[in-house]
């Protein structure tokens, strides 16, 4: 059975201003959500599934439509403040969901084999999508998943400082994930992150999660409770989010699952910033004229 792709896309971009998730880096507009089904594609995926808010259906479609058809299968999913499917009946008023594992959870009624998740506005590279299909064919049980380690020196912004999820990593996998809020390049080149107003010096070498997992359908059971637990814990926090990270935190504490880190030397980019916009398209338009990708991706 081929593996499903499910990209995190109901985001609303607060810090870049615009619906990132559409804008155009390649040669002919092409999104960061294009150079990923393609990658996705070549290494074996057999769908896609946008988790979207349901008002940017229409949209999406008529982006993505046209071009994936007779490609790749694809499939919607609808992130929604609706909480009685968790039977939740309380009303909890909030301005965003609630957040990435509540994303993926939205599509438990909807994936069915195993299937990674990722962001709708990171470019991963080929390699990690060849990883990871791999390991979802070969190796990926209910109690055995994954993530990809990149390079934190190869996944910082010069724009300013970024947030990293830093993996502890034991004999292959993570056995923890610390979230540096304040993660930069120093003036000497060497990483650093801030924390309390006191600088920490990072490894360059050290793996950070990019939001890039491998799971099976057993991980919407496994993570179900604890969202009922987290709305229950968090209903007066309208800011509170339930994240992926936190979701594999439980899991390998309360040894559900063990995540096996995936190592990627692949540089990953993004765009955090308006200023990242220029230097992602400079990085697209490489890749294109070394052969790595076609210039019109979908003709």
């Amino acid at each position: 059975m081929k593996p499903t792709l499910l990209i995190l896309a109901a985001g609303m971009a607060s810090r870049y201003g615009s619906m990132k998730q559409v804008d155009g880096f390649g040669p002919n507009g092409e999104t960061i959500i294009d150079y990923s089904i393609y990658d996705a594609i070549k290494a074996g995926f057999g769908k896609v599934s946008f988790i979207i808010r349901e008002e940017f259906a229409e949209p999406f479609k008529a982006i993505f439509e046209p071009k994936l058809k007779g490609r790749i299968e694809t499939d919607y999913v609808y992130q929604s403040f609706d909480l009685e499917p968790f039977g939740i009946t309380e009303q909890i008023e909030r301005a965003k969901p609630w957040g990435t594992a509540h994303a993926v959870l939205a599509a438990r009624n909807q994936v069915n084999e195993p299937f990674c998740v990722i962001n709708a506005d990171d470019f991963y590279g080929y390699d990690a999508y060849e990883k990871m299909a791999k390991f979802l064919t070969t190796e990926v049980t209910d109690d055995k998943y994954a993530i990809i380690g990149y390079q934190v020196d190869r996944t910082l912004s010069d724009h300013g400082t970024v947030s990293r999820g830093v993996c502890k990593v034991e004999d292959g996998n993570m056995v923890a994930i610390n979230e540096r809020l304040k993660v930069y390049f120093k003036e000497d080149g060497s990483v650093a992150y801030e924390d309390n107003g006191e600088e920490f010096p990072l490894d360059p070498e050290t793996r950070v999660s990019m939001n890039f997992w491998g799971f099976t359908p057993a991980v919407f059971k496994q993570s179900e409770e604890l969202f009922k637990e987290f709305v229950e814990a968090n209903k007066t926090n309208p800011k509170s989010e339930f994240f992926i990270p936190l979701v594999a935190d439980e899991l390998i504490k309360n040894g559900t699952a063990t995540f096996k880190v995936i190592p990627t030397s692949t540089k990953w980019f993004g765009v955090t910033y308006k200023e990242d916009k220029p230097i992602v398209q400079k990085s697209i338009s490489e890749l294109v004229e070394n052969g790595t990708y076609p210039s019109n991706l979908w003709s």
